[in-house]
């Protein structure tokens, strides 16, 4: 079992920026994979960037290219999102997920981007 909770969501402005984090606890000695999705009102939830284990390998959507950055420290079990240049058609929930096992997911983070 892992355990994800999400945080560092909120309200910005168009241009804005934030970091999101993820935070695991439970089974955090496996080295697994983490990855970023997203979730509009009405639409469906949406891969946003991945990271490995080390560190060494990201993947973003075309969409978070050159704006967002993934990033991981595996001592504090934590994986970010920085998330710059927001635009309003960022807003959703943002969720973190663990590639391990079936694959767990936290409750999210609602991101919110006023133009």
């Amino acid at each position: 079992q892992v355990q994800l909770v999400e945080s560092g969501g909120g309200l910005v402005q168009a241009g804005g920026s934030l970091r999101l984090s993820c935070t695991a606890s439970g089974r955090t000695s496996s080295n697994y994979a983490m990855e970023w999705f997203r979730q509009a009102p009405g639409k469906g939830r949406l891969f946003v960037a991945s990271i490995s284990w080390s560190g060494d390998y990201t993947y973003y959507a075309d969409f978070a290219k050159g704006r967002f950055t993934i990033s991981r420290d595996n001592a504090k079990n934590t994986v970010y999102l920085q998330m710059n240049s927001l635009k309003p058609e960022d807003t959703a929930v943002y969720y973190c997920k663990a590639n391990v096992g079936a694959g767990y997911w936290g409750q999210g983070t609602q991101v919110t981007v006023s133009s």
